[in-house]
């Protein structure tokens, strides 16, 4: 049995790279940050026009790709690796509740403008911070048993540990709403779809974490050696890269099955997420680890790095909460 990607999705991930190569390196990563939006709309609009990242998952008679869900969550995982800032997560778990839950009329009218990279988001319990919220252009909550479309509500920042995930607190008094489908079923999927997508940004932030520390460890020499010849470390990083394509292989079952259907689906996306996030949690401590002084300074990425593993475990609940899930 071959378990990897086809040739078409290896070659997104590929091309999402090089582009982030390009476009989201280190200092664009921390200018982006500390924008206004928070993200980079050049970068944004090149992945969308160029790419198509937005519209990989919405079908083509609502102006997308025709892809599934598992492009999507193999574009998210070169976003975690790179640790750019992009409102595709938030995105993409609107635009799978508004599959899912929306109306025919709500998805021919919103989807399009989605897939052309109208940020999106979805506001899942009220007064909780919400991703990207800020500067949405299409906004949905669940309000009871209901998905609502909401236009232009006020939206309050919140401050974050992780300056490159933008979160708001929405508030809907005096908005505009209008009832575009069953809240019900938008929910289950949105949380589903959100636990998945940040399980593939975990699996990507494994590898930068692993990467940076393997590349430190063969220039960074005490007692006369490189630290990577040491043993001990070697054990150490050798343990991280099978914790990795665990959770690779763990990511990849839970996005198939979501793209899919499958039955087992709900039980898979909550043992991809809680081993993808505490997996990205145990990377980042080693990442600052092995660096040592160094990696507690501003100038060094290893701060992102760990900064972006915590808030990852928090979106879209911890790992305990997703075994507890696996348990019932």
């Amino acid at each position: 049995m071959e378990f990897a990607l086809s040739e078409e999705q290896a070659e997104l991930a590929a091309t999402v790279r090089a582009v982030l190569a390009k476009q989201a390196d280190s200092a664009a990563v921390r200018a982006a940050a500390a924008s206004d939006r928070g993200y980079d709309d050049r970068l944004w609009a090149t992945l969308c026009d160029q790419v198509g990242v937005a519209a990989l998952a919405v079908p083509e008679e609502h102006g997308g790709a025709g892809a599934t869900f598992f492009e999507t969550a193999v574009v998210l995982e070169e976003l975690g690796r790179s640790l750019a800032p992009a409102p595709l997560l938030a995105t993409v778990v609107a635009a799978e509740a508004l599959l899912a839950g929306g109306t025919e009329e709500a998805r021919q009218r919103l989807l399009p403008r989605i897939a052309a990279g109208q940020v999106a988001t979805i506001v899942l319990d009220a007064g909780r911070p919400v991703l990207d919220a800020a500067g949405a252009e299409v906004v949905l909550t669940v309000t009871g048993d209901d998905l609502v479309e909401v236009e232009r509500p006020r939206t309050e920042p919140v401050g974050t540990m992780d300056q490159t995930l933008r979160m708001a607190r929405v508030d809907l008094a005096g908005a505009r709403t209008t009832v575009v489908g069953d809240g019900t079923v938008a929910r289950a999927r949105a949380e589903l779809v959100g636990s998945a997508a940040v399980a593939a940004m975990a699996v990507g932030l494994c590898d930068r974490a692993l990467r940076m520390t393997v590349d430190h460890s063969r220039q960074r020499v005490q007692f006369g050696r490189a630290i990577g010849s040491f043993q001990a470390l070697k054990h150490r990083m050798a343990d991280l890269l099978a914790e990795l394509e665990i959770a690779r292989s763990a990511s990849w079952a839970a996005s198939y099955a979501l793209a899919t259907g499958a039955p087992d689906a709900e039980q898979l996306v909550h043992t991809a997420a809680a081993y993808a996030l505490e997996a990205a949690a145990h990377h980042a401590a080693e990442c600052v680890q092995l660096h040592g002084g160094i990696a507690i300074t501003w100038e060094h990425d290893a701060q992102l790095v760990l900064k972006r593993a915590h808030a990852l475990g928090r979106l879209f609940g911890p790992p305990h909460r997703h075994r507890a899930a696996v348990a019932l």
